[in-house]
């Protein structure tokens, strides 16, 4: 197969299931919304940055070791690539054991530093231990779906993640509707999800066409900090985005109170889906890198055709939203708010133009992780989830209020545009 049909058949699939992962958190925001209203919408969007927490280590695990996976595949070192596999798994049940003690202990702390209060810390508390105790099933998930894709069965990975959305979006409905079972049941149906994606992955293991196994591992910090150096561009982009939420969530209330974070709870978690379809491209480009792990003509047709294609859906994605803004936003406004409508029409408006920047970060990170060159990922990762976002989220609020607030988001990828850029032509000048 050809790189052009490679990257098609590996990226569409991987968008699809990015998508439908991503739905069942803005299913979660649409029932949650419609079923117990702004206070649920903004526990829900208060209790989120946890759940990136958890996920963040489930990627940083599983991409990273499924990375290096491949790459030692293709220098046919299979049983070290099976190591690399056995550890990645006590490295789960590791973290693990941390989330689980959060859940039993610590919720009500995590709660009230978050910023919920009242009705809405009461919401909170029981999405974030319903989330915490599932986090063992999150993070599996996230390292069989790494592993799965880079052993060549793209479909099947793609499979487990759209059932598991599809179990977590009807039985949203059916928990918080006919089961009454209000935010702990959107949560209780998100913790199932992984499993039912998992019961799927099961499916390669059973006809044993899975070319990774289990062996005895080999735990030591050296090997951690190489296979999760490679997977920790997830880590920081999940993490930065739930301290981002937070430091949102911060900044609103002063300005807009409890409609305020409402709103951008409405639009950070559509972000979130198109977030995904980049993040769905750059996890569908990882495996075709690896595999040509030494032909820079190939990787770069992959990554030019990776931009190509992100730049497009975030000119879509614009038009779409910006002609059906208030469409979109009614569709979550169950009480009709109209302050609630205004705020998040105008956040639509400029929140959404940093796609395209978001596109060529994301994927650009991911070309490098994916050619075992962690430093240029990390940097990347830290400038666009942290150094640049942070300061412009508190500097532009307090001079612009709200439209601040929204234009920080499409700021900060700008800057991380320009050192992508630069990284990008310096590697390949060097390589030339």
């Amino acid at each position: 197969m050809n790189i052009l049909n490679l990257f098609i058949k590996y990226v569409s699939l991987n968008i699809i299931g990015m998508i439908g992962l991503s739905c069942y958190i803005l299913a979660d925001t649409f029932f949650v919304a419609r079923g117990t209203g702004s206070e649920g919408l903004a526990a829900l969007n208060i209790a989120i940055p946890i759940y990136n927490f958890v996920n963040g280590f489930g990627l940083m695990i599983g991409m990273g070791s499924a990375t290096k996976y491949s790459i030692l595949k293709t220098q046919n070192k299979n049983n070290e690539a099976n190591i690399i596999f056995s550890n990645a798994f006590i490295y789960i049940i590791f973290f693990s054991a941390f989330f689980i003690i959060a859940a039993v202990f610590f919720t009500q702390k995590i709660a009230y530093v978050l910023g919920a209060r009242d009705n809405v810390y009461i919401m909170t508390d029981i999405y974030l231990k319903v989330i915490l105790f599932f986090s063992p099933m999150f993070m599996l998930n996230n390292l069989l779906l790494g592993f799965v894709r880079n052993d060549n069965h793209p479909k099947l990975a793609m499979l487990g993640m759209i059932m598991g959305s599809l179990f977590n979006i009807i039985f949203d409905y059916v928990f918080i509707f006919p089961f009454k079972m209000g935010i702990f049941g959107a949560a209780l149906a998100t913790g199932f999800s992984p499993i039912v994606s998992m019961f799927i992955l099961s499916i390669l293991f059973i006809r044993r066409e899975n070319t990774f196994s289990i062996t005895r591992p080999n735990i030591n910090f050296k090997k951690f900090f190489e296979t999760a150096s490679l997977g920790i561009s997830f880590l920081i982009t999940e993490v930065s985005s739930g301290f981002v939420i937070i430091a949102f969530n911060i900044v609103i209330l002063k300005i807009a109170g409890n409609i305020g974070v409402a709103a951008y709870g409405i639009i950070a978690n559509i972000a979130l889906v198109i977030i995904a379809i980049f993040t769905g491209t750059g996890q569908g480009i990882q495996p075709i890198i690896s595999s040509n792990f030494g032909n820079i003509k190939n990787i770069n047709k992959i990554y030019k055709y990776a931009l190509i294609l992100s730049s497009s859906i975030a000119v879509i994605v614009y038009i779409i939203t910006s002609v059906f803004a208030d469409d979109i936003t009614s569709a979550f406004n169950k009480d009709n708010d109209m302050e609630l409508q205004r705020i998040a029409v105008e956040g639509l408006y400029l929140y959404f133009t940093a796609f395209i920047f978001v596109g060529y970060n994301i994927i650009t990170c991911v070309y490098f992780s994916a050619m075992d060159k962690a430093k240029p990922s990390f940097i990347i990762s830290m400038l666009r989830g942290f150094i640049f976002i942070m300061p412009s989220i508190f500097i532009l609020s307090s001079i612009f209020n709200m439209i601040g607030v929204w234009l920080s988001f499409p700021a900060a990828e700008i800057l991380t545009g320009i050192f992508s850029f630069i990284f990008f032509i310096n590697f390949n000048s060097y390589k030339r």
